[in-house]
């Protein structure tokens, strides 16, 4: 659009309408520098030359500018200075800000499973509309399962569907910003408009780890105030934490009602299915060139053994890639596995060797494979050793319920519940089962 051109046709049907002195002095050093949908704005030289073309010569104004453009027009007045000061604000603004979001953690690389399916959906939700629901969204769970990368999916998707201005820091960093204002002892209150531009002139606020926000009494305060500003604009606020908001304790009372005005989501660490995924995709990115000589049993491996958190299975891939790279390795195998991560798995190994040892023990007495013992197979003949072997580990080997599900094939926790008070109750009917398991159990030492 061109708007000099238009506004020397308004300008010169203006010269045919009003005397020359007056077109002089009011209109000629006039300059149309905006025109959006409804609005134009048209810079003057001074201010007194703003509220006379206001006052005396608005109608003429609109009706002109109508019969060039064929639409009306609402009309804003600006002097040089005022767009000199609007720019230098601008400027101010966007050397400021900075959104602190990493491009690389989409919703499109968001593994997604049954521990965090839930979390991914209401993220989606509140990225698509943010400020209009679920607001305050608090998102929990232990270190490594995810909550990073998903609030920097729901950030990065709104600023590449929108215009909206959003801000993710960590808690740390918002108590640093705040106590640097008391280190400043030149210009403090610049520093401080600079701070509340910051975190209260934006549409979405992030905050991670706002467990750290504990030990910062001070800075409470400030974040309860940043907190009512956006709040009451219906910005939205994303707030993550290792613990529920009722949790954190040393957190001020009205801070902790405030978090559970929206909505309150976990992650849980993954599932055996989730955790294949999550390592088939790091593969994927890591070693996509060698992904191909990964044996299955390698994968099922690492899912059995680093099953925690998401930041430990990836560890684990990169391990066992580089060392298969410097060992210039032409596959990896089982033997291969154990052997690059023999010194990250500690005494998970002698877990997981005990586990073994049960299930290959219960394979042999029964006449069974490690595979039968691990499938999904219901057979009355697969399905009363597999039980036993749940008992003996949960009973005897004092292992925890999803470890034991875990080591079988991926089964539910409550799979595991159900098989040793199945037994339990099996045994105090039948003592020849009893004998039967503790001659099991002597075997295992």
């Amino acid at each position: 659009m061109d708007l000099e051109n238009i506004w020397n046709v308004f300008l010169a049907k203006v010269e045919e309408k009003v005397k020359p002195v007056l077109f002089e002095t009011w209109f000629k050093d006039t300059k149309l520098i905006n025109l959006t949908d409804d609005t134009a704005t048209i810079k003057v030289s001074w201010e007194i030359q703003k509220k006379h073309l206001k006052e005396n010569y608005n109608e003429l104004i609109k009706e002109t500018f109508m019969d060039v453009t064929g639409s009306i027009f609402n009309f804003d007045y600006t002097t040089d200075e005022e767009v000199t000061k609007k720019e230098e604000i601008k400027e101010n603004n966007e050397a400021i800000f900075e959104s602190g979001l990493d491009s690389k953690y989409t919703f499109d690389n968001f593994i997604s499973g049954e521990s965090n399916k839930f979390a991914k959906a209401i993220g989606l939700a509140v990225a698509e509309k943010p400020g209009s629901m679920y607001n305050p969204l608090f998102i929990y769970g232990n270190s490594g399962l995810g909550k990073t990368h998903l609030m920097h999916a729901i950030g990065n998707y709104i600023t590449n569907n929108s215009n909206k201005k959003v801000l993710y820091v960590t808690s740390e960093k918002f108590v640093d910003d705040f106590l640097s204002l008391y280190r400043k002892n030149e210009n403090n209150f610049k520093a401080v408009d600079n701070f509340k531009r910051k975190y209260r002139d934006i549409d979405v606020l992030m905050i991670d780890d706002i467990q750290y926000l504990e030990i910062a009494s001070k800075t409470q305060q400030e974040f309860f105030n940043t907190f009512n500003e956006l709040h009451t604009q219906n910005k939205q606020i994303i707030i993550s934490s290792d613990r529920t908001p009722d949790d954190l304790k040393k957190l001020e009372d009205r801070l902790r009602t405030r978090f559970n005005w929206g909505l309150t989501i976990d992650i849980l660490p993954p599932d055996f299915d989730l955790r294949m995924a999550i390592i088939d995709q790091k593969l994927k990115t890591e070693a996509h060139d060698i992904q191909n000589f990964v044996h299955d049993d390698v994968k099922e491996y690492i899912a059995n053994n680093f099953n925690t958190d998401i930041r430990t299975i990836e560890g684990a891939v990169v391990r066992i890639v580089a060392y298969a790279t410097i060992m210039n390795a032409p596959e990896i195998n089982l033997d291969f596995a154990v052997e690059a991560l023999r010194d990250r798995l500690g005494k998970n190994i002698i877990s997981k060797n005990k586990i073994d040892k049960v299930i290959r023990i219960i394979a042999d007495n029964y006449n069974l494979t490690v595979e039968d013992l691990k499938s999904k197979k219901r057979l009355a003949k697969i399905a009363v050793p597999r039980q036993i072997g749940m008992y003996i580990c949960r009973t005897h080997l004092k292992e925890s319920l999803p470890k034991i599900g875990s080591e079988f094939g991926g089964k539910d926790h409550t799979t595991v519940i159900h098989s040793v008070d199945k037994i339990k109750k099996e045994i105090e009917k039948d003592k020849t089962l009893e004998e039967e398991i503790n001659k099991l159990i002597a075997k295992i030492g």
